[in-house]
């Protein structure tokens, strides 16, 4: 064993050059290894293309995907500067831009006015990620080439033949260091990104070139074909929904500037149905910044949808429909197809690949701007706006009638309760199949609320650590709201008014934090279940949730890890001397929804432990004596009888799971 050092000085401190910090830490900048993370990349240079034909310097792009690790993208603007970087004597531009995280024309707005990339990280990460990536400038009369492998310089900057052309073409190739031997670009994906990108670039035409041996039949795509929308979204949502039945006639659609022309917005709307005239399933809502998908939405997404909703609602008002009072946001978008894309000088993201858009004041840009062009499209044709208001209004109808069901269904018939404003109750009518998750703190329950299945699973957060119940009086159990509001949701009562036929789900799961503080806030929740509901425990209803404590990569390959003994032995035995990446969740809410849902939630991919107790006697009696006697001695003040319990009974902790 290594002898332990209390040693601190300067020659503990690393310091990582260059790109050092994007191999070692990947998932920083990219948000992990997997397939989403390299398929990330060919965006990140192509958004620099994008970015030079919205500035008005480039007519078109080339996409061209030479075999399954090889991309190559070609613009005809500008061309990346080549000339010496005055703070980087001996230097070119591009090799600064290239080899140096925070380093591009982005952070200058006479430069560009909106930009997509990653702001002076996007082109040096990709460099950093790639086995190789060969450069070719166009510009100053000249061709330029440079080299680059892993971040690294290969060649210096290199003068070639004379050229009248201009712009930039960035061949590069996956690191299996990286990513492992199994990355692959997949041509559906980049296909399907290099359309949205045109569509999204009014008047920008982009060249897609595939190597026809990485097609097959089923992907349904041209190893060659131009994409040019020169109405931009509109153009493409008619392309996609010209052919479905609509309410609308012609698509609400257009491009407007944002107060101190600090941006834009384009936005094409309609409305579909399905071939009897009621709400289609074919409706969808894409958002976008800069050209970069927004697949979490965002402030851009409020402020759209506040001005439509509130502008059909004015219609009817002006109209004397008084039934369009009861319409809100959902009932609107119900069935719509719709694509809203903003631009602007300064956008912020939550995470670094910039899933949902957070700047406050563009929900009311969005929504100051949209809103006169939307009422006076609804004014211009009257005949049809009241066609769409009874449309939408018949939907808010069936809204409020499911929600009326819903409600007497799940009230018990002799006790109309007003369920807690926390509580996100699950739709699905009787008990059957549903669950009711008591999850630890309100972030926890935000994201709970996104992974769940609306239909079955019911969230309710708690604020933190609840009463403990078996060493508090009866009175201060009463006055405390959080529990008793957990009695009414759960329906059924208490252990001296227990009626099982009220149960309100079949399933109450506990969901706290993989650490000390989730276990201690499990414990009185159990300990309360069993004072107050025992019968819900000997029913078989009460489990607890075992959320995972790391994410593990090793390339292609990635799984959650339970324990720091798991965790230890993958790195020492499986993967020993291999690179890979650990991700520790703190905390529930610090999982992404999708992470919640595939590990914790979702009955297919989760693992309960049920919380059973002893057998009932033969006389009936509801517990043992020597049960009441351990859970009370266990959840009391002296330390000393859960020390004791733990060290006699921890070597029976095994095979809990169902």
């Amino acid at each position: 064993m290594a002898e332990k050092t209390t040693s601190y000085d300067a020659s503990d401190i690393q310091v990582l050059e260059g790109l050092e910090p994007v191999r070692l830490r990947p998932g920083m900048y990219i948000g992990g290894t997997d397939e989403k993370a390299w398929h990330h990349l060919p965006v990140e240079i192509m958004d620099n293309s994008i970015d030079e034909a919205v500035a008005g310097f480039a007519k078109k792009i080339t996409v061209n995907l030479i075999n399954s690790k090889t991309i190559e993208i070609t613009d005809d603007g500008r061309g990346i500067p080549v000339d010496e970087h005055p703070k980087y004597p001996g230097k070119s531009a591009l090799e600064v831009i290239l080899t140096t995280l925070h380093s591009g024309g982005k952070f200058n707005n006479n430069v560009y006015k909106t930009s997509g990339g990653l702001h002076g990280v996007g082109s040096a990460v990709v460099n950093a990620l790639s086995s190789e990536m060969i450069v070719t400038v166009s510009r100053d009369g000249y061709e330029w080439h440079q080299a680059f492998s892993r971040g690294k310089v290969l060649t210096p900057i290199q003068r070639g033949d004379a050229t009248k052309a201009h712009g930039t073409k960035i061949r590069f190739t996956l690191d299996d260091e990286i990513f492992g031997a199994n990355a692959v670009f997949k041509p559906i994906k980049i296909y399907r990104m290099a359309r949205a990108k045109s569509f999204l670039s009014r008047g920008i035409k982009i060249d897609w070139i595939c190597n026809p041996e990485l097609l097959t039949e089923d992907m349904n795509i041209p190893a060659q074909t131009t994409f040019y929308y020169p109405n931009g979204v509109s153009d493409f949502l008619a392309e996609k929904t010209d052919s479905k039945p609509r309410i609308l006639p012609r698509m609400f659609s257009g491009s407007l500037d944002f107060p101190d022309d600090s941006g834009r917005v384009e936005w094409a709307l309609t409305f579909l149905t399905d071939e009897n005239g009621a709400a289609s399933d074919d409706g969808f809502f894409a958002s976008y910044c800069n050209t970069i998908a927004t697949i979490d939405g965002g402030t851009h997404e409020s402020g759209f949808k506040s001005a439509i909703t509130r502008g059909i609602k004015a219609y009817g008002e002006k109209t004397n429909n008084k039934a369009a009072a009861t319409i809100v946001s959902d009932d609107v978008f119900d069935s719509v197809a719709a694509i809203v894309s903003v631009f602007y000088k300064t956008p912020q993201f939550l995470g670094q690949t910039k899933e949902k858009l957070s700047n406050p004041e563009i929900a009311r840009y969005v929504e100051s701007v949209l809103r006169d062009p939307w009422e006076m499209f609804l004014a211009s044709d009257p005949k049809t706006s009241n066609a769409l208001l009874s449309f939408i209004i018949n939907l808010a109808n069936a809204r409020i009638k499911t929600k009326q069901v819903k409600d007497i269904a799940r009230k018990t018939p002799t006790k109309r309760i007003r369920m807690p404003a926390k509580l996100a109750d699950c739709s699905k009518h009787g008990v059957e199949g549903t669950e009711l998750f008591i999850v630890e703190g309100e972030s926890a329950g935000g994201t709970a609320k996104q992974a769940r299945d609306r239909a079955t699973q019911a969230i309710m957060p708690l604020r933190g650590k609840v009463l403990n119940v078996l060493s508090n009086s009866d009175e201060r159990f009463s006055a405390n709201r959080e529990l008793n509001d957990l009695i009414d949701i759960i329906g059924a009562g208490t252990a001296k008014d227990w009626n099982e036929d009220k149960l309100r789900y079949e399933k109450i799961i506990v969901m706290t934090d993989a650490d000390v503080d989730g276990s201690h806030i499990a414990s009185l929740l159990m300990a309360f279940f069993y004072q107050y509901m025992p019968q819900l425990i000997y029913g078989g209803h009460l489990y607890l949730s075992c959320p995972p404590l790391y994410k593990f990569t090793c390339g292609t390959e990635s799984f959650y890890v339970d324990s720091d003994e798991e965790l230890e032995k993958l790195k020492n035995e499986k993967y020993k001397n291999k690179k890979v990446e650990i991700s520790r969740f703190k905390g529930l809410g610090e999982m992404m929804p999708n992470q919640l849902k595939e590990t914790t939630m979702s009955p297919k991919t989760r693992r309960l432990i049920r919380i059973e107790l002893p057998p009932r006697t033969d006389d009936g009696a509801e517990d043992t004596e020597k049960t009441r006697t351990i859970v009370t001695e266990l959840m009391g003040k002296k330390p000393e009888f859960r020390f004791k319990f733990i060290t006699e009974h921890a070597q029976f902790v095994k095979d809990l799971f169902v």
